[in-house]
């Protein structure tokens, strides 16, 4: 698995300590794609039955709070670039807390 912590500084505009609510937040596409790894092997449309979806395997609710419905129903429905679009979102309002232990291994948090 490929560790990310030093590509930190490829997530641009991400306050220190995370995400403030409000602030913009734009992540380095070897950031997304290390997450996806670790969340769901890589497979942009998972859809293994466990409630989460997509790539960054994405709770049906936190999509629709994200505003991902503007680009389709559910994330695995969506193609790599939204789910990353509302993937910066979630970091926006939640911080890479949303997932916990890929971004842990990761060295995100």
């Amino acid at each position: 698995m490929l560790r990310v912590g030093a590509a930190l500084a490829l997530v641009l505009a991400l306050p220190t300590g995370g995400a403030r609510a409000g602030a913009a937040v734009r992540v380095a596409d070897l950031v997304w794609d290390a997450l996806a790894d670790c969340e769901s092997g890589g497979d942009w449309q998972a859809n293994t039955g466990n409630g989460f979806y997509g790539g960054l395997q994405i709770r049906p609710s936190t999509w629709e709070e994200s505003d991902g419905l503007r680009f389709a129903d559910r994330p695995d429905h969506a193609g790599r670039r939204e789910q990353t679009t509302v993937g910066e979102e979630i970091v926006r309002r939640q911080g890479w807390g949303a997932w916990p232990s890929c971004a842990r291994e990761l060295g995100l948090t």
